[in-house]
């Protein structure tokens, strides 16, 4: 596939990773209003415009009412402003809004064009943004106030879902080219997701290999099983040998400490609770955008309630949850089986039931961002009938 092709889904990619990077975190303060999310979205439509006229096209794929739910939930979200107290924060809120929802809506058309391709290129870009911020964290940035690690100023739990991501990647990579080489550097993603200290996203993670092994165990052989418990105890091994000195106390502080002895959730079942309540005082239409922190967090320093679906029950109420389970049950209807590529669409849907799960615990709407673009990916595998000359992948023949 030629490079104007890959240019859009490099751009929307970028972008879906930087998260909300404003030039002041490069140094360049006078510029901090300049959001590069709004750049970087506008010339990678106007490259997906170009792509998509000059490429293949199906316009006619049917069954997207997933998509079209998803987008009144998030309009729904931007109209509930008009009964969010004083104090929630509409502006950056409703920005938030619109670019998930452009984001969303230009990733699905984009993997409409061509599924296989833009399914291989995202894993491979994941892969390698993986990669790099590893390596950042352990050797650039390094620890921070708490002693967890991240890269490039963001924040630990988003550089755990990407680390994580990495994994599913290298998985998606081996499966779709036969070679081994990526599995080689799982190892150096599951360091940096322990060294963000991110529980979380640890136990999403978990959750979705155990369920990804479980649906596979009919395939599994002996030898497979076994080689891959042997590079589950080199990856252990390699960790401990080539882990920084820090890697020792955070895990025991963190995780022995805080989580197994302490049973310490850094206050989350107190934010959970409250936003509990919230729906409870405001079960229709709920509490208005941003309404957990206008309410509740502008008095104790919390920003969001760390749970997406207590966020769009506090704030969104019934409608809002009617809107985002409608939208979660037309595409689990279109993904489930795979439709037209198992294979992939299963990749897709794993990397969004991830994120997902990791959005339970930490992160607001804008943080949702990954999930949404690989439900987008998994729905496109789905529809889009598969081609008579479509390459078949390496572990399907």
């Amino acid at each position: 596939m030629n490079k104007a092709f890959l240019a859009p889904g490099l751009l929307l990619v970028l972008v879906a990773i930087g998260g909300r990077y404003t030039l002041d975190r490069a140094g360049l303060l006078d510029l901090a209003w300049v959001d590069l999310r709004v750049i970087g979205l506008l010339v990678a439509l106007v490259f997906l415009g170009l792509a998509c006229s000059a490429g293949p096209s199906w316009k006619k794929v049917g069954r997207e009412g997933w998509l079209l739910a998803a987008l009144l939930f998030f309009l729904f979200q931007i109209a509930s402003a008009l009964w969010a107290p004083p104090a929630a924060r509409i502006g950056p809120q409703t920005l938030d809004l619109v670019l998930l929802g452009v984001l969303v809506l230009a990733f699905y058309r984009y993997s409409l064009s061509d599924p296989e391709t833009v399914t291989r290129f995202t894993f491979q870009l994941f892969f390698v943004t993986a990669i790099v911020y590893a390596l950042a964290a352990i050797f650039i940035s390094g620890p921070g106030e708490q002693g967890r690690y991240s890269a490039f100023g963001g924040g630990p739990n988003v550089f755990a879902r990407i680390e994580v991501l990495g994994v599913i990647s290298a998985v998606a990579l081996f499966m779709l080219t036969g070679r081994i080489l990526p599995l080689l550097v799982i190892p150096l993603f599951l360091l940096a997701t322990v060294l963000s200290g991110s529980r979380g996203t640890l136990v999403a993670g978990g959750v979705v290999g155990f369920a990804a092994l479980l649906k596979l165990r009919h395939r599994l052989r002996g030898g497979a099983i076994a080689a891959a418990g042997l590079v589950a105890v080199v990856a252990v091994g390699a960790i401990w040998a080539l882990a920084p000195p820090e890697f020792t106390d955070l895990f025991q502080e963190r995780f022995v400490e805080q989580t197994v002895q302490e049973q310490y959730l850094s206050g989350r079942t107190d934010i959970w609770m409250a936003a509990a309540d919230m729906f409870i005082d405001y079960p229709v239409a709920g509490s208005g955008l941003d309404g957990f922190y206008g309410l509740i967090g502008v008095n104790q320093a919390v920003e969001y309630p760390h749970n997406y679906v207590l966020a769009v029950a506090a704030e969104g109420g019934t409608a809002g949850l009617g809107l985002l389970t409608v939208s979660i049950v037309l595409w689990t209807r279109i993904v489930r089986g795979g439709g037209a590529r198992p294979q992939l669409t299963g990749l897709a849907v794993a990397a969004t039931v991830f994120v997902a799960l990791s959005g339970l615990f930490s992160g607001d709407y804008y943080d949702s961002r990954l999930a949404w673009m690989f439900a987008a990916l998994a729905a496109a595998s789905a529809l889009v009938p598969a081609r008579a000359t479509a390459p078949v992948p390496v572990m399907a023949r």
